[in-house]
């Protein structure tokens, strides 16, 4: 028998690229609040944590200004920036080879559901997912150790069996905390060592690798 037999896979910075998108919605929230951002690359903190948690740790926003910064952000994003996203390489290959092995496959993201499916209806992954769950669009539910633990209490899933695959450090602290192994990915946007940090099960650096962790006796 495999290790593993059911995947919780996050979205940004593992399944696909949404640079593009998400610093572009995310500079024209902050123009709103008179804030101009030259480099784009000065805002990719913000992919992977919840975005009301982003903007009040990085731009020092209260609650309720953070929350408009949010909706401010989604009016790029739902319909322009969703779709500034790149598939990674080999990815739907991955997840066709995982569901012709009968492996239970989930989207775990503090993405609001709405965009996530979206997202994967955009790259016609979502014939290979048996579950998506997401954050809800008023901010609730967006904490990675949440949305797992709904997943994994709303589908009574074995925690011996299943393993969450993610590249930012909250995947990591999210499946500690609900008990079960983690995979830390470094093509997408946290380092070797926020991930080693966090004390990721095992850390690779391409999808053949992920592919052996997932799938190895």
């Amino acid at each position: 028998m495999a290790r593993y037999e059911i995947c919780l896979f996050d979205l940004d910075g593992t399944l696909t690229d949404p640079k593009e998108g998400i610093t572009n919605s995310v500079a024209y929230s902050l123009e709103s609040f008179g804030i101009h951002i030259e480099n784009r690359d000065d805002l990719t903190c913000f992919i992977g944590p919840p975005l009301q948690t982003s903007f009040e740790e990085y731009y020092g926003f209260d609650k309720q200004k953070s929350m408009e910064a949010v909706n401010k952000y989604r009016e790029y994003f739902a319909d322009k920036g969703i779709f500034e996203n790149a598939l990674y390489d080999e990815i739907a290959g991955l997840l066709e080879t995982l569901k012709h092995g009968n492996y239970k496959i989930i989207l775990a993201t503090s993405k609001p559901t709405v965009f996530a499916k979206r997202i994967l209806d955009y790259f016609d992954l979502t014939k290979y997912f048996d579950f998506i769950k997401g954050s809800e669009l008023d901010g609730s539910m967006s904490k990675k150790g949440d949305i797992i633990a709904y997943i994994m209490e709303a589908l009574n899933l074995p925690k011996d069996k299943a393993v969450m695959i993610g590249d930012r450090k909250h995947d990591i602290i999210g499946a500690k905390e609900n008990g079960i192994d983690s995979i830390g990915v470094i093509w997408g946007y946290g380092s070797r060592g926020e991930l080693e940090t966090a004390g990721a099960t095992v850390i690779v650096d391409s999808v053949t690798e992920l592919s052996y962790a997932i799938m190895q006796e």
